[in-house]
């Protein structure tokens, strides 16, 4: 029995479940079960500088040092969205997320929400994360600010249809 378009779609949503998994449980050393080893991730954080990260362990090593101030972490998927081409075994994606946190040296909770745009690639009947493009939407902290969608999206029309 060959792939279908469900059991890809079901499978890239498994990933994507798996990282926010991993986020949350700051378990990054499994980062690699989940991103190929050359997959580039890319941060827009709208107030800083953009910048890439190349591989896994590049973004095992930001993701430590930047959660450490936190005391409670949560990655939530607010929603995602994906199109598959089952033939060459590639998808794109967006996923809609938000962070809940607790800065442990202010006492103060903090939200923030953000945007992925992910290209995935099946290899070996499984799925992969090969590149990744993060934007922030908003936050809480340390002032509120609503930085809103960009003027143009990665994956223009909407994938899922």
């Amino acid at each position: 029995m060959g792939v279908s378009l469900t059991d890809d779609v079901v499978a890239i949503g498994r990933l994507n479940a798996a990282y926010a998994d991993v986020i949350t449980r700051r378990a990054f050393v499994e980062l690699g079960d989940l991103m190929l080893p050359g997959c580039s991730v890319h941060l827009d954080l709208v107030s800083a500088p953009a910048r890439t990260l190349a591989g896994p362990e590049a973004l095992a090593g930001m993701l430590r040092s930047a959660m450490d101030r936190f005391d409670h972490f949560m990655f939530v998927i607010r929603n995602s969205v994906v199109d598959v081409d089952v033939a060459a075994g590639l998808a794109v994606g967006r996923m809609f997320m938000s962070e809940i946190r607790h800065d442990r040296s202010v006492e103060v909770w903090e939200e923030t929400h953000g945007m992925y745009e992910d290209d995935y690639l099946r290899v070996d009947g499984r799925w992969w994360f090969a590149e990744r493009h993060y934007r922030s939407l908003a936050r809480n902290a340390p002032e509120s600010v609503v930085l809103g969608l960009p003027d143009s999206l990665r994956h223009g029309k909407r994938p899922g249809r």
